[in-house]
């Protein structure tokens, strides 16, 4: 452990830390990542951010090198903030290669229950009344307990079967102290290190700390319960528990009950009594209006989240993820995943690069190739094999090491559809998600559409309209009166001289009226050639010599005009950059 603040030696990284406002109280958090950074092979962010005199090297466990699994269980050691930031990182390609994103996206919370005294101190602290008065019957063992929360089973005092969400005791001021501890940690890295500018680790932070404390706040999850089986309302075989109200709050949510068992741990009997491929096209369908369409879709729908109820139907629960979608960037995801699924390489990069941003780095053949590569093997690719997520998650990983920051959304949209893949296979192993693209391509445009013919866009538009009836009578009798008297005209703004512009015409009219006169000498000298003349020059007839000889000589005059011209205009380029030059060296503008 480091030595106290008041003992810290000169130029140790304690100092350097008090230097860039980081706080002698995180420190042990610091050295968590440190180390974490360490065993992982990036000392030298550790060495560039300054870290490197309070991490004692023997700490880092020798060997081989870490496997991606092991990632996974070292985050688990450090706590669910980490947790939920390894689930994170998991959908962003550009940082970690592929067996480190497998391994994050799988990374489950599942975490000692804490007792029931507690979970019964907070039901009845949130709902203000005894939970034996709330509830008919609760169930004093967890059926799930993960990071932040667990869940109970419970009946209401009118018999309905619920489940009840409580959060963990002091969860969230833990997360709040390291995300303080990580954002302080981010600014380090961001100004220390030439990998912290590059990927901007303070911008990730701040995504965090959005989608953690969304998480912790009920309410909205409560929200997206209802946004959500509202928008799936027309699917017949899709369920979403809906919230209870009255028994929600901030620390706890209260929501129906769906009997059921997760998809992969349903028996291969039970799926050969149920239809496995409607159920996979309809869930597939249901996520594809909701990206596209809805702009507002389940974020996380791993197969922990994803149950097959008793009745046959499909429940989507944990809702506290989710991901929106601003309209421009739904229509390019859904063309650029078209293009992917139809082979167009080409038209597939230019949609990435439309809602990307490039950076100085930027390798544009490099960037093409790659996605010409993915493409090609996606089209050889057999059912069983092709995975619209993967796809998408190799494109944004592309995208990071060509030099193209894009937008998270999309690599939270390839983490969504990669667990939709898992869950159609499993209901179905010869489910083709591009297939299903493809084919409900033309019905996701056919509800964009009619999604923008809202009455407050058609009620708009008829104003807009109205005001362009009215002014247009007006407007086009004063464009017909200044024709009619002759001062209807362009007015054009240009940023130089215009009477240098005229001279400048003027001389190239000049030059272009001399060329033909030449030209017309020449072709009347050939022409004369064959009309004999007593009087000849050299034995050819003297006036078509004379004409002959008049164009070269015209036509040497105009060649040194012209040379002349153009070594006086860069003489006098270089003598007002030289005046420019020693203007600036003086002081001067």
């Amino acid at each position: 452990m480091a030595a106290p603040p008041a003992q810290a030696r000169p130029g140790t990284s304690m100092e350097r830390m008090m230097a860039v406002s980081l706080k002698p109280s995180h420190l042990k958090r610091y050295k968590d990542v440190a180390l974490l950074f360490m065993k992982y092979g990036r000392s030298d962010l550790v060495q560039e951010a300054g870290l490197d005199d309070d991490v004692d090297p023997a700490l880092v466990v020798s060997g081989s090198e870490p496997e991606a699994e092991q990632l996974a269980k070292d985050l688990e050691a450090m706590g669910p903030t980490f947790v939920k930031l390894g689930q994170l990182l998991s959908t962003r390609a550009e940082f970690l290669p592929r067996p480190y994103l497998d391994a994050l996206a799988r990374l489950q919370d599942d975490v000692t229950p804490f007792s029931f005294e507690e979970v019964e101190a907070i039901v009845e602290e949130e709902l203000g009344v005894k939970m034996s008065k709330a509830f008919k019957g609760f169930e004093r063992e967890p059926v799930a307990s993960a990071s932040l929360g667990q869940v109970h089973r419970a009946v209401l005092r009118d018999g309905r079967l619920v489940v009840v969400k409580v959060q963990r005791p002091g969860i969230r001021e833990q997360v709040i102290v390291d995300l303080q501890s990580l954002a302080e940690l981010a600014a380090l890295l961001d100004s220390k290190t030439e990998v912290g500018r590059r990927f901007e680790f303070s911008t990730m932070i701040e995504e965090f700390h959005k989608v953690i404390l969304a998480e912790l706040d009920y309410r909205k999850e409560a929200r997206n319960l209802e946004v959500l089986g509202a928008a799936l309302v027309e699917f017949d075989r899709i369920v979403v528990p809906q919230p209870v109200g009255d028994y929600s709050s901030e620390r706890v949510l209260t929501m129906d009950y769906v009997s059921g068992r997760k998809i992969t741990d349903v028996s291969p009997l039970r799926l050969n009594e149920i239809d496995g491929g409607a159920l996979a096209e309809q869930l597939f369908h249901a996520y594809l209006q909701q990206i596209f369409v809805d702009g507002f879709f389940h974020a996380d729908p791993h197969p922990g989240n994803v149950f097959l109820a008793d009745d046959g139907r499909i429940a989507l629960l944990d809702l506290g993820m989710v991901a929106r979608l601003a309209p421009r960037l739904q229509e390019s995801l859904l063309q650029m995943l078209l293009a992917i699924s139809d082979g167009r390489s080409d038209e597939a990069a230019d949609f990435a690069l439309k809602i990307g941003e490039r950076k100085p780095q930027f390798d544009e053949t490099a960037f093409r190739r790659r996605v010409g590569d993915l493409v090609t093997h996606t089209r050889g690719a057999t059912v069983a094999q092709l995975q619209v997520g993967r796809i998408v998650m190799e494109l944004a990983q592309h995208a990071g090491e060509t030099g193209v920051r894009l937008p998270p959304e999309l690599t939270v949209l390839g983490k969504t559809l990669l667990n939709l893949d898992v869950i159609g296979r499993t209901l179905a192993p010869q489910f083709d998600p591009t297939a299903s693209v493809r084919e409900q391509a033309s019905k996701l445009m056919q509800q964009r559409m009619l999604k923008t013919m809202t009455s407050g866009n058609v009620l708009s538009g008829a104003l807009e309209m109205k005001d362009l009836v009215n002014r247009l009578p007006s407007r086009l009798n004063r464009l017909l009166d200044a024709a009619a008297n002759n001062q209807l005209g362009v007015k054009v703004e240009t940023g130089f001289d215009a009477s240098q512009l005229v001279v400048g015409i003027q001389k190239v009219a000049n030059r272009i009226t001399i060329g033909l006169l030449l030209a017309a000498l020449i072709v009347g000298a050939a022409l004369l050639m064959r009309v004999p003349t007593p009087y000849t020059i050299l034995g050819y007839p003297g006036l078509a010599m004379l004409f002959f000889l008049g164009a070269v000589g015209g036509g040497l005059v105009l060649l040194f005009q012209i040379v002349l011209t153009d070594i006086k205009q860069i003489r006098r380029g270089d003598a007002d950059r030289k005046m420019a030059l020693t203007a600036r060296t003086n002081g001067g503008p």
